[in-house]
C-alpha cells in the first residue's frame, strides 16, 4: 500500500520543524544532516521538497532530544491555519464546520499530515481518526501528536473559540509525564488505544462558520485542485516515467529507453502504466504539454524554438499537438495567458 501523503509537500512543513528544533538549543547542522537541504534552500518561500526529507528531518529532532516525550505536542502548536496556504484559506471560507471538513479532507494531500485522517459519525459523535499504519515505528508518537494537534489547532481558529472535545484516544503507550497532554487536549488522553482519534459533539458539524464566502472558497479550492495535481504528478511508476522524460524534453526517450532506466522490460512498463490509469504516450503529451506551457509563459524563444525544444521536428507538428491539448494555436494562447 502506498503511503497517505504525497512524495512532495511544500517546504513550509520543514521550515515550522527546523525552527522547533532551534528554539529548542540544536544546531541548523544537527537538524538538517542527512537530509540533502541547506540553509539557502530553507529560506525559500515557494519551494517543495521530498516527503522523505521531512522525515528525516522528524528523526534527527528526536534522536536529539530523546527526553522529550511531548515534542510532537511542541510541534503541532505551531501549524495554523495561515500556514496551509490555499487549503487554510478555501476551509476558512467554507460555510459550515461540515463544509469545511469535507474540503479539507478531500484536499488531505495538501496538509503536512504523515497519518491518514477521516471523519465518522456514530451515535451522535463525530470522529476524526488518524491512521498511522503507514508510519516508520520509531516516528509514530512524534507523528500522531503532531497531527492530532495540528488538526485540533486549525478547527480552534477555524471556529474562533476552543473546540469542546468529549474525547481524546492516542495508541501510543502512557508518557511518565501527562501534564503536557492534558495541557494541550484539556483531558486526560486515554493511551494504549486501539485508535488515534479526537472525538466531539456531532451538532457542531451544522455550525455556520463566521467568515463563510462562497466565491472565495470557490478560488481557493480550485487553487487546491491545481497544487494536488501538480503533487500528485511525481507518484507511482507514471511519475517515474514523468521525471525521465522530463530530463530529456527535447530528445524524447521511448519506452524502450525508459523502461531500461527504469530497469523494466517494456511490456511491464506498459502493464503497470495501463493498472494507473495512465499510458506512455499519453505521459508524453503530458510533459510536453507542461514543458509548452512554461516556455510560452516564460516569453524570448519563438515558436519554432519551443517546437525544438520538445522535439518536433516541424512547426506545425507542435501546433497541431497544442491545438489537441488547448483548443487553440499556441500563439493566441501566448497572448491570452
Amino acid at each position: 500500500m502506498s503511503p497517505p501523503w504525497p512524495p512532495r509537500r511544500s517546504i513550509v512543513s520543514i521550515q515550522l520543524l527546523t525552527q522547533l528544533g532551534l528554539d529548542l538549543g540544536l544546531n541548523l547542522d544537527v537538524c538538517l544532516k542527512d537530509t540533502g537541504l541547506d540553509p539557502m534552500q530553507l529560506a525559500s518561500l515557494h519551494g517543495e521538497v521530498d516527503a522523505e526529507r521531512e522525515l528525516r528531518l522528524i528523526a534527527n529532532l528526536l534522536e536529539a532530544l530523546p527526553e522529550l516525550v511531548d515534542l510532537g505536542l511542541q510541534a503541532g502548536r505551531r501549524y495554523h491555519l495561515t500556514t496551509y496556504g490555499a487549503w487554510g484559506y478555501a476551509i476558512l471560507s467554507s460555510a459550515t464546520v461540515r463544509q469545511a471538513a469535507e474540503l479539507g479532507l478531500r484536499y488531505h494531500g495538501l496538509t503536512y499530515a504523515f497519518t491518514r485522517i477521516s471523519l465518522n459519525l456514530e451515535d451522535g459523535v463525530a470522529s476524526l481518526h488518524f491512521d498511522d499504519s503507514a508510519l516508520p515505528p520509531a516516528l509514530h508518537d512524534f507523528i500522531v501528536q503532531r497531527d492530532m494537534l495540528g488538526a485540533l489547532v486549525v478547527v480552534r481558529e477555524l471556529l474562533g473559540n476552543p473546540l469542546p472535545i468529549r474525547s481524546v484516544e492516542l495508541r501510543q503507550a502512557t508518557p511518565s509525564d501527562m501534564a503536557p497532554f492534558v495541557e494541550a487536549f484539556g483531558q486526560v488522553p486515554h493511551f494504549g488505544a486501539q485508535h488515534n482519534r479526537l472525538g466531539f459533539s456531532a451538532d457542531l458539524l451544522d455550525d455556520p462558520l463566521p467568515r463563510a464566502n462562497s466565491q472565495l472558497v470557490s478560488a481557493c479550492e480550485r487553487q487546491c485542485q491545481m497544487l494536488l495535481a501538480r503533487h500528485q504528478w511525481h507518484q507511482g511508476t507514471a511519475g517515474r516515467v514523468r521525471q525521465l522524460l522530463l530530463q530529456t524534453p527535447g530528445q524524447m526517450a521511448d519506452m524502450e529507453q525508459v523502461a531500461s532506466r527504469l530497469h523494466l522490460s517494456s511490456r511491464t512498463l506498459r502493464r503497470r502504466l495501463i493498472e494507473e490509469g495512465s499510458s506512455f504516450r499519453a505521459l508524453q503529451d503530458e510533459v510536453r504539454e507542461a514543458l509548452a506551457d512554461e516556455l510560452l509563459a516564460a516569453g524570448g524563444l519563438s515558436l519554432e524554438e519551443i517546437a525544438e525544444r520538445l522535439g518536433y521536428g516541424e512547426l506545425s507538428n507542435f501546433i497541431h499537438a497544442f491545438k489537441r491539448w488547448k483548443g487553440t494555436t499556441p500563439g493566441r494562447y501566448q497572448r491570452g495567458a
